[in-house]
């Protein structure tokens, strides 16, 4: 038996034992103080190793260097993003955050994601590229992910600049970042947290990335506005970058794109308005009562559009086999959404 989800407010502290009956977390993290096992219900803290002052606060020192509360931060990407209290709290700043973790030893991160109302997927950062279109993050975030990002010749960094949008920054918080004043209390090699440190700064330079920050244990880099004047780019033979076309396909204010214009566009969000107030009229989907919501064949992400509901959130689906690959449109909108073959 599972018991109805709580709103998205509520769910983003606790969620019922009974929906993701897995208490792994509450032992093996127990001293980290992601989440918490009381009666019937976990509880999610919000600190914890990854946020020790709270994931609140931390969003506050974020917001010193990003300006994240103008709109000019829509999207961002959490790698290993645990039970996802980066993305959860970054809900109520009006920034949609797309989580993902692997599935491991740890059983449920993902599904407690789910859970609080956050948009997350089981996924890796490995050898072949995430299911998201070229600069469609403003944001992305790593906490104590445990990815290598200076091996492999910065490839992780560099899949990072290609879904990062220009002008986005990259988050890093942890080892081995700022390693000089934090290599003794997280109990690790000084030299190999040193030559760590050295291959992301390296790989960072390449792809001209502009250090904003590092304070703590947090490290923050903004991508060119201009990709093209980034010499490092162009003059390092050893750097190879994709020809990623897509880059470009995406919606403009002024309308262009792959075979959408205007007057698609527009007829597009009329005719999901319709249908979604129909839905409104009927009470299916602004009761509530549903709350994580798949698109599986997302088109313009016009029914996302005109859901507008701070009560639910839309996973939107783009088939790679689409006549038309449109995700770009939908991150330009400020949505999320994700490539898969059904």
């Amino acid at each position: 038996m599972t018991f109805p989800r709580v709103n998205m407010t509520r769910s983003r502290d606790y969620v019922p034992y009974a929906n993701d009956p897995y208490k792994a977390l509450t032992v093996e993290k127990a001293i980290q103080n992601w989440i918490q096992y009381d009666g019937n219900v976990f509880r999610f803290p919000g600190e914890g190793t990854q946020f020790p002052q709270g994931a609140d606060t931390y969003i506050d020192q974020l917001a010193d260097v990003i300006p994240s509360t103008n709109g000019t931060v829509r999207t961002a990407l959490d790698t290993g993003c645990g039970v996802a209290s980066w993305g959860t709290y970054l809900w109520s700043r009006n920034v949609l955050t797309m989580s993902f973790a692997p599935r491991d030893s740890h059983q449920a991160q993902v599904q407690f994601a789910l859970e609080r109302g956050v948009h997350a997927v089981i996924g890796v950062l490995g050898t072949i590229k995430m299911p998201y279109p070229s600069r469609a993050f403003d944001m992305a975030h790593c906490s104590r992910c445990l990815i290598p990002w200076g091996a492999n010749d910065g490839k992780y960094l560099k899949e990072v600049d290609r879904v990062l949008r220009p002008g986005g920054y990259c988050i890093l918080y942890g080892p081995p970042i700022n390693w000089r004043n934090n290599y003794e209390a997280w109990r690790l090699s000084k030299e190999e947290l040193e030559q760590e440190q050295q291959k992301i700064e390296d790989a960072a330079k390449l792809l001209c990335w502009e250090k904003k920050s590092e304070k703590g244990e947090i490290a923050i880099w903004k991508k060119r506005v201009d990709g093209n004047s980034c010499h490092g780019r162009q003059d390092d033979s050893q750097v190879n970058f994709c020809k990623a076309g897509e880059a470009d396909d995406v919606w403009i204010a002024s309308g262009s794109g792959p075979g959408v214009s205007v007057e698609i566009y527009q007829e597009d969000n009329n005719i999901w308005n319709k249908h979604v107030n129909a839905y409104k009229i009927n009470r299916l989907i602004d009761s509530g009562r549903y709350r994580d919501i798949l698109d599986m064949n997302a088109g313009l992400g016009g029914f996302t559009a005109a859901l507008d509901s701070p009560k639910l959130w839309v996973m939107n689906v783009m088939p790679t086999i689409a006549e038309k690959d449109t995700l770009g449109v939908i991150y330009e909108q400020g949505l999320i959404g994700i490539y898969h073959d059904w």
